[in-house]
């Protein structure tokens, strides 16, 4: 993930997410946006260069009672008994006993990965700044170069899956920035210290587990099996539980090398879309003009119509062009509000938010493979002078949505569906468009100023 370095400065903490596709989850772009998916998992911290930095020693942010400094100390105590238990497990998985003992075989904890475990930075990245990190010139130039050196594997995966070449490249392009950045952390130690310590055991048992099926069945050796603090590994970051759903064997060697092998890597990726639910030929979504005096209730995941419903309501395709398919339905996406861009998402986009449940992550994605197809950039302005709220607006903003009967949550700082419906009924309740963005203004008007 592009960047697993720069986490700490744009996500939000989030809840680990139940993983079913292959890369995205632990990438810097998982959580700009909190929602939840079948894909993603904690939120990625800096990974560093191998080496174990000392754990703080502090209780978690969560709360959890897993989470407590003295609870991690205690886990940590009993880590060596944690993994022998597994032993029954991974018989059942056909690990037999001698490759059992061999790779768990002097595992120690790395606590350090608690503190990332927990974390809740104090500042996220705006839609447009994150847009533009991950959509630049110089990504778009290798994703170019990337697309033409393996000419003859993205043919095949496109063959064989339907899938737009142009998507795979730019899920590798912001995932490890083509290679450049995929995780020096050891996926066995990573995932059996979380299926042992904290507050996510049940989740990471089964990571560690399927990570132990994939050394002994011989598709990566330990030295490539090294990824990010959680688990993902290779170019496109899978978690071990996604590899053992959607790796394949392109070139017939007898090895599912998502790693270092071309082939399999573009291949495994386009299974894993395929069978989310790609669909062979259809974009992601288009940019569309909301018409002044629109009402935002309607940006909803959840209220899909019609690119016809849709433009007879107002929406317009912001390059003037008619849409393809006026009966294929969509949702209306509205990241920064009234005053941004808008957005209509088809099916494809959803099953972008498979590989990361993220609207910001999808929304790169596309507008990157977009470009990598010789596309133009965004039509329309985002409202640069916006600034993000920090963590202790975010909690600040919760709490009077709460006092005022519009937030019914546990105030925590992060902004999903529910915290953005709360803001809608407030907007609305005062007569400002009801987009649901987290502007300085509405706080100020919760304030009372």
């Amino acid at each position: 993930m592009v960047a697993v370095t720069l986490a700490a400065a744009l996500l939000l903490g989030g809840e680990a997410q139940a993983q079913s596709s292959g890369g995205g989850p632990f990438s810097f772009l998982s959580n700009i946006f909190t929602g939840s998916g079948s894909n993603g998992a904690q939120p990625t911290a800096p990974v560093g260069n191998g080496a174990t930095q000392a754990w703080s020693g502090e209780n978690g942010a969560s709360g959890h009672p897993l989470m407590t400094a003295s609870a991690i100390r205690d886990a940590a105590a009993n880590f060596d008994n944690c993994i022998a238990s597994m032993w029954p497990d991974a018989a059942r998985r056909n690990i037999s006993q001698e490759s059992f003992q061999r790779f768990t075989a002097g595992l120690s904890p790395d606590l350090h990965i608690m503190d990332f475990l927990d974390s809740q930075p104090e500042f996220t990245k705006s839609v447009w700044d994150y847009l533009d990190i991950l959509v630049n010139d110089n990504r778009l130039a290798k994703g170019r170069d990337i697309l033409a050196k393996y000419k003859p594997q993205f043919d095949a995966a496109e063959t064989a899956y339907g899938v737009d070449r142009h998507v795979i490249a730019a899920i590798w392009g912001i995932e490890s920035n083509y290679s450049t950045q995929v995780g020096d952390r050891s996926v066995l130690q990573s995932t059996a210290t979380l299926a042992c310590i904290g507050r996510r055991q049940a989740y990471f048992k089964d990571e560690f587990l399927s990570a132990l099926e994939i050394l002994h069945h011989g598709d990566l050796r330990p030295e490539q099996l090294r990824g990010s603090w959680a688990g993902a590994f290779g170019p496109t970051q899978f978690m071990p539980t996604a590899f053992k759903r959607y790796a394949v064997d392109a070139d017939g060697d007898g090895r599912r090398d998502v790693v270092d092998d071309p082939a399999d890597l573009i291949a495994s990726t386009a299974n894993n879309l395929k069978k989310d639910g790609w669909q062979p030929g259809e974009t992601w979504g288009y940019e569309v003009v909301v018409p002044p005096g629109f009402n935002y209730m309607l940006a909803d995941r959840a209220k899909l119509m019609t690119l016809s419903q849709w433009e007879h309501l107002g929406l317009k395709h912001a390059d003037g062009k008619p849409f393809l398919h006026p009966a294929e339905k969509a949702y209306l996406l509205a990241p920064a509000g009234a005053e941004g861009p808008g957005f209509l998402m088809l099916q494809n986009f959803r099953v972008i938010m498979k590989y990361n449940p993220a609207e910001a992550y999808a929304l790169a994605i596309g507008h990157f493979a977009d470009r990598l197809r010789g596309g133009a950039p965004f039509v329309q302005p985002w409202p640069r002078q916006e600034r993000e709220l920090s963590r202790a607006e975010r909690l600040e903003l919760q709490q009077l949505l709460s006092e005022r009967g519009f937030y019914r949550g546990t105030p925590d700082g992060q902004f999903g569906g529910e915290t953005r419906n709360a803001l809608r009924g407030f907007q609305a309740s005062i007569g400002a468009p009801a987009d649901g963005f987290a502007s300085a203004d509405v706080l100020e008007r919760l304030r009372g100023h």
